[in-house]
Formats: C-alpha cells, sequence, structure tokens
C-alpha cells in the first residue's frame, strides 16, 4: 500500500453566533472579521484578535512599504479590477513572530522574535507527529527548527499524487494546527519558487544550482494592515498566541532592521542570460519538438540584470502607478545568503502579476477552486482607437487562439484530478485584460473540489500553471529545464496566502523584479507553438520585461510637472474662424483646433461680413456638413475670403465648396462612407497639411459626395487618394488654400496625426 500523507483537516473551536451565515465569494479581497475576540485553533492554540478601524490608510500604506526596504515582510496589493473576477484592496504586514523556509526537502522553521518563540513548542509537536517528516530538531543557533520530509512513495495513484510527502506536507500540517473555519485573514504568506515542481513532477536535473537556495518562504504575521480601496476603509488585525502555558501578549512586536545597499553597474555579474538571438535559436529548437508530438506548446524565457541604484519601495511605487494589476506585491524575503559581498544582502520580490495562479473560497456549492489562464499577447495602442484594432487582431490570430485553447484544456485536465465531476467549467472565453503596455486575451476556469480534497491540493494538482510551463506539462517541464541558460528562481512560482479558514489566493510570479545582492533581474518568457515565428517570440520576452525594466531604471516625473499637449505649437497666434454648416462634428473639431493653441470662434454659416472683419481671423476652416456645398452658399463664402486674402482649409463639405468653385464637378459614392475607416495615401506632391505625416495612415470617413479625378481642377493639387483613388485631400497650386474629405476630428483618425494637420493648416497657410 502506497504511503500517502492524510493528515486530516482540523476544525476550528470558535463556536458562531447566531444562525449560520451562507458563505460568498469575495474574489480574493481580504475579508475583516466582524466580532473580534477569543478563539482556540484546531490545533488546540489560543488566540485573541483584535480589530482597530484607521483613519488615514495613506499615511498607514506608505510607512509599511517604506518599512520594508528594511524589515522583513509582505504587501500584496490588488489594483485591477474585472467584474466577477478582482476586487480592488491592499493588504500587508511587517516584523512577523514566524519565518517558514525550504530548500528542496530540508526545512526551517525560525521565530522571528519573543512572540514567536511562544509558538515553537505547539509547532515542534504538531510536526513530529507529521508522517510526512523524516527528521526534526531543534536549532538553538537559528531560534527554531529544522528538518527534512521523506521522498514521495514509489507507487501511487494519479488521485494521490497532491498527497504526497513533500515541502507541502508541513505546510497543510501547519494550516491544521491553525486552522479556524471563522478566521479570515490569519494564515501563511510569502512566495513558492519554481523548483517546488520538482516534488510533484520528477525532473532530470540540468542546471546547476546554488546549495541551499531558497524554494518557499513563508511568514506568519500576528499584525496586518487592511484596506479597501473602494470605500477608503482601513483596519489594523492583531493577533495574540498562546499555547502551553506561554502568551505572546505583552511582547514586543519587533524584528531585525538590514539596510538595502545597491550594487554599481560595473559590478554587475550579467546583463541577460542569452546573448540576442540565442532566444529565437531555441525557438527554432522547441519547433522541432511540437513537429514529432512531444510537445504541444512550451513557455521559455530569459532573463535581464539591471542597476537598481533605488530602494525596493520606490520601484513598487513606480510600478503601482505605471501598471496597475490584480496581483502586486513586494515581499522582504529576508537576508539571501547566497547573495554574494561581504554582508549579504536581503532579496526582495518586486511585481505586477496579471495572473491568478489558483484562489479557492467557498460558496454554496462549496469549495470553488478558479483559475484565470493567460496566453495571448499583443502590445497596447497609442490611444483607445489604436488598442481595438489590436484588440480585433488579436482576436482573430489563429496562432493565439491555439495557445490559449492549449493553456485552458490544460488547466482544466489539472482541475479534474481534484474537482467533482461534471463541475470544471469554462465560464468566461477569451476575454480581454488591459495591462499598461500589452493587451491580453484571458479564459476563467472554475471547478469544485472533491469532498476528500482541499485548497492545497488545488495549488499542487495546477503546480506549475500551463501558462508558464507548456504541454504536456511534464515532458515540457523537462524542456524548460534542458534549455534555458540559468534556474528560474521565483520566477514562474507564486505568490499570496494560503488561509487557516481553508481559503486560498495566489497570483502567478510574472512581472516580477528580484532584487538579490543590490541589483535587479527580470525575467520573461514567451508561450511558443509549431506556428512561433523565432525573432517574434523573441521581442515578445523584451517586450514584457520592459515595463518592469523601466520601472528599475526610470524615476516618475515630479508631481507638480504637467504634459504639455501633444500639438502646441507655433499656432498660439492663430485666430481662427470656424465656418458651421450644421454639422454634428463641429465642436469637436473646435476642440482640435484649440489643442494646437490657436483662438477659435465659431460662427454658423450666414454670418455676416462684418463680423469677420471684426475677427481679422488668420485662417478660416469651413466645416463638414449634410447636404451639397450650395444648401450653404459655400461659393459666397469662399469669394468673401479671397476678396480678404484669409487662407482657408477645408473639412469634408469644405473641399466639396472648394472643388465647385475652382470649376471641378462632384460624384456621388456607389457606397456612402459613414462612420468607415479608410486608408489613405500621400501623392507625391502632399502639400504642407500633410507635412511629418506618415504616407499611409487610417482616417475617419463621413461623406457620399466626391471631387470626381476627370472633373477636378488643375489649379487643386491632390494630395492623398484613397487605395481606390477617391481624391481626400487638395491644396492649390499658388493660394493658401488647402482642404481633407476626411475628418481629422474623428476617433478613426489617430489623434495625434489630426492635431498635426490641424497645426499645420494654422501655421503654414499664409499669403
Amino acid at each position: 500500500k502506497p504511503a500517502v500523507t492524510t493528515t486530516p483537516t482540523m476544525v476550528s473551536k470558535r463556536k458562531p453566533e447566531g444562525p449560520p451565515e451562507v458563505p460568498s465569494r469575495n474574489l480574493g479581497a481580504p475579508r475583516v472579521p466582524t466580532k473580534p475576540g477569543r478563539y482556540v485553533t484546531g490545533g488546540g492554540l489560543t488566540i485573541e484578535s483584535c480589530v482597530e478601524p484607521l483613519n488615514d490608510s495613506r499615511f498607514e500604506l506608505d510607512r509599511l512599504v517604506t518599512r520594508l526596504d528594511t524589515e522583513r515582510g509582505c504587501l500584496f496589493e490588488s489594483s485591477y479590477e474585472f467584474p466577477g473576477r478582482y476586487a480592488r484592496w491592499t493588504m500587508g504586514f511587517v516584523n512577523p513572530p514566524l519565518c517558514i523556509e525550504a530548500s528542496g526537502r530540508a526545512f526551517t522553521i525560525r521565530a522571528l522574535n519573543s512572540r514567536g518563540e511562544v509558538l515553537l513548542a505547539p509547532i515542534h509537536a504538531a510536526l513530529g507527529a507529521c508522517e510526512s517528516v523524516a527528521a526534526l530538531a531543534v536549532d538553538v543557533a537559528s531560534n527554531g527548527m529544522h528538518g527534512t520530509v521523506k521522498p514521495a512513495a514509489d507507487h501511487f495513484t494519479e488521485e494521490e499524487r497532491s498527497r504526497q510527502h513533500s515541502i507541502f506536507s508541513v505546510v497543510r500540517c501547519l494550516r491544521d494546527l491553525f486552522s479556524c473555519d471563522a478566521e479570515p485573514m490569519l494564515g501563511l504568506y510569502g512566495a513558492f519558487g519554481y523548483d517546488l515542481t520538482f516534488q510533484f513532477e520528477p525532473v532530470r536535473p540540468h542546471q546547476t544550482r546554488v546549495e541551499g537556495e531558497r524554494d518557499l518562504l513563508l511568514y506568519l504575521p500576528d499584525e496586518l494592515l487592511v484596506v479597501d480601496i473602494h470605500t477608503r476603509g482601513a483596519w489594523r488585525l492583531t493577533y495574540d498566541f498562546s499555547s502551553g502555558g506561554k502568551a505572546s501578549a505583552g511582547l514586543p512586536r519587533a524584528g531585525s532592521s538590514v539596510p538595502y545597499v545597491p550594487l554599481g553597474e560595473a559590478q554587475l555579474p550579467f546583463r541577460r542570460d542569452h546573448e540576442a538571438g540565442a532566444f529565437a535559436s531555441k525557438v527554432a529548437r522547441a519547433k522541432k519538438e511540437f513537429e514529432v508530438g512531444n510537445l504541444f506548446e512550451v513557455v521559455l524565457s530569459q532573463n535581464f540584470a539591471e542597476p537598481c541604484p533605488d530602494p525596493p519601495s520606490e520601484i513598487f511605487r513606480r510600478l503601482r502607478s505605471r501598471n496597475p494589476s490584480p496581483y502586486g506585491f513586494l515581499i522582504n524575503l529576508g537576508v539571501d545568503p547566497n547573495s554574494g559581498g561581504s554582508a549579504p544582502q536581503p532579496e526582495y520580490l518586486v511585481g505586477a502579476s496579471p495572473e491568478m495562479f489558483v484562489r479557492v473560497e467557498r460558496d454554496h456549492k462549496g469549495w470553488r477552486c478558479e483559475t484565470c489562464p493567460i496566453s495571448g499577447t499583443i502590445r497596447r495602442g497609442a490611444d483607445a482607437m489604436e488598442d481595438a484594432k489590436n484588440i480585433q487582431t488579436i482576436l482573430s490570430d489563429k496562432k493565439e487562439e491555439s495557445e490559449l485553447t492549449m493553456c485552458t484544456d490544460v488547466d482544466r485536465n489539472d482541475k479534474s484530478r481534484i474537482c467533482r465531476a461534471g463541475s470544471v467549467a469554462v465560464i468566461g472565453r477569451r476575454q480581454i485584460e488591459m495591462y499598461s503596455r500589452l493587451i491580453h486575451t484571458v479564459d476563467h476556469v472554475e471547478g469544485y473540489l472533491r469532498d476528500n480534497f482541499d485548497a492545497m491540493d488545488a495549488f499542487l494538482a495546477h503546480t506549475w500553471a500551463v501558462t508558464v510551463t507548456g504541454a504536456p506539462k511534464p515532458w515540457a517541464i523537462q524542456f524548460v529545464e534542458d534549455h534555458e541558460e540559468s534556474p528560474r528562481h521565483w520566477y514562474g512560482g507564486a505568490v499570496g496566502m494560503i488561509g487557516f479558514d481553508g481559503c486560498l489566493n495566489t497570483g502567478l510570479t510574472l512581472r516580477t523584479v528580484r532584487i538579490s545582492g543590490g541589483f535587479a533581474q527580470v525575467r520573461a518568457g514567451a508561450t511558443l507553438l509549431y506556428d512561433s515565428d523565432p525573432t517574434a517570440e523573441e521581442k515578445e520576452t523584451e517586450l514584457k520585461a520592459s515595463a518592469m525594466r523601466d520601472a528599475v531604471l526610470r524615476p516618475d516625473p515630479p508631481p507638480d510637472r504637467v504634459p504639455t499637449p501633444v500639438a502646441v505649437a507655433a499656432s498660439s497666434a492663430a485666430r481662427v474662424v470656424l465656418v458651421d454648416h450644421q454639422d454634428s462634428f463641429v465642436h469637436t473639431l473646435a476642440n482640435y483646433l484649440r489643442q494646437t493653441g490657436a483662438h477659435v470662434t465659431t460662427l454658423r454659416f450666414g454670418f455676416e461680413a462684418t463680423q469677420l472683419d471684426e475677427l481679422q481671423p488668420s485662417l478660416v476652416v469651413l466645416s463638414p456638413g449634410p447636404g451639397r456645398p450650395s444648401d450653404f452658399k459655400l461659393r459666397e463664402t469662399i469669394k468673401l475670403m479671397l476678396d480678404r486674402k484669409i487662407p482657408l482649409f477645408g473639412v469634408c463639405l469644405g473641399l466639396q465648396g472648394l472643388v465647385e468653385y475652382y470649376g471641378g464637378e462632384l460624384g456621388v459614392l456607389s457606397y456612402p462612407q459613414h462612420g468607415k475607416p479608410g486608408t489613405i495615401r500621400l501623392t507625391e506632391t502632399p502639400g504642407e497639411v500633410f507635412s511629418g505625416c506618415p504616407d499611409e495612415f487610417q482616417v475617419g470617413r463621413y461623406h457620399s459626395l466626391y471631387s470626381l479625378s476627370e472633373k477636378h481642377p488643375s489649379c487643386l493639387h491632390v494630395t492623398a487618394r484613397t487605395s481606390d483613388g477617391v481624391i481626400m485631400g487638395i491644396q492649390h497650386a499658388s493660394l493658401p488654400i488647402a482642404a481633407v474629405q476626411f475628418h481629422p476630428e474623428s476617433i478613426l483618425t489617430r489623434s495625434d496625426l489630426g492635431l498635426k494637420m490641424l497645426v499645420n493648416a494654422a501655421t503654414k497657410l499664409k499669403y
């Protein structure tokens, strides 16, 4: 019979008051207990909890972030909202009383202050009774204990894999010791390293690893700061422990302090672990595996190093403002014994991860396990319209669709190992999540745990996510081990919380800066398929790493610095009269003109000439409008401007009026272009209005009439056309008169180009 860890889940002895509440999901947000007090855990510990409302959450939070530069602890923040998936909240702590570290199958549990010493005896007793622990000894020097875990059994069923002996057996034992169904915030918080997967799936080692490199670090806090970003509510939660006649009440909440010391750029041990082009060659190697069916997809990564002159707290603040995410974090992991130098330094993780690893919460159906696989990436656009275009591009990309399909099918398989039959479901398919520089396609998958499985089983069954490994998962993990240039350390693992109430909330360790030895490392990967383009995949890793590297290298501008408007130029002295032809976009056009710095007055067509003489404009803009030019007596308006030598710029109807004035004729399009995007190409004589614009770009079209090429006036040079020859821009051969047939103010026209054209009209059209 296989040796299987089957420690029973212990139940809290805290008795509920009144009728039991129906449990509900909270999208990972902290749940502040409303009835603090004394209770007894499943393992017999007595805990007294207290909740203190705070008035100034911003001050408390900022102070906590700063303290994490020198003191052990964690801060987790969800600053990204998605209906039914993510809420916005912050929680964190410093100077926890207890720390659990692991390297391979060896573990150490240390009291970090006198409060933690109260817990050592009951922890030692619990681990001494744990079937998975092979050896356990008190370690006076480290003020704690160390031990090892038995190897997994030689034979077992796949349904039992998550219950085999591993470091997670120790974590499960501690969770059961402190278990309490009615305590929502107390738990183990920290980071889970990538190499932990080797305890779940056997992998043949290939890379060289430093002995003693930490795979896991978890803290047990006894004081938590919790902030609800929506309501601005903030609370301080404090806990005191007692066991065997010892109690933490009255003991100081203190810990050691180790400063961050940056390493000079000249001392960096490396700048990237792949030479330029080397990653692309590995993509080609992976494609050979796809070709013969050894792999369906695989995620390879590369590592970048940068000097980090600013403290980790500053990097976190930059990421928080520049790259809001559902799993933002700053973790001081304590002194890294392998950081080098005469005085080893703390190791930090600073991240803005977009991806949930595993979340387990309870609702009326049972214990719900959910994940949100991300696969499919495209760059953010310059504006909302370019974003929309990029979203269309990625949603129509079959390669990107295949990536996510395979990820989700593997994820469903992970859940099927531990979830009730028929409960695993895709509840969101190829949904769009937008971050500071990237757009992702995301699926949302749920399942309900079978009665004999818990949150730890859910965590282990997904270790590690297909989105950071590949498929088939065991073969992909081996390929990663054989072909990446350096160990992943924390990358591709997880950060988060294992709750003593049975819940779990973890995010993948992606978009993360690892700071160790006084310098920063940023690792980024790409999902490879048979359809992958090697050069493009290498560029994708560089793009993904760019936001993190930017946070390390580029400080925020001073808070009083106001961004300069895009198109403010020498047109600040321009006096523009905009002639209103009853169009629905006149005032947007006026808004654009004002953005150039011009003083704009709008006059409805048919205005008196004396009004024009009083305003003395340096430019008159003929607005778009319905109907034909004759409906607005445009001939008279144009003659009025010519008589006074006032430069003219026409938009849509304005162009049509100029064409008719100079003897041309208008035709009617076979298909009206109303609210349609169109691509125009500049001619060999693009004129002054298009100065600085690309040769080809998209514009917004709202017209049925157009200038017939065969009847077009020779004095009006054509400056732009569509691909099928429709005239889209003109400029007079000798007079400061120009016009466009499209709308520069439309959302379909790139806003910077629309503004540029209006700047050119205001500054270059002169007598």
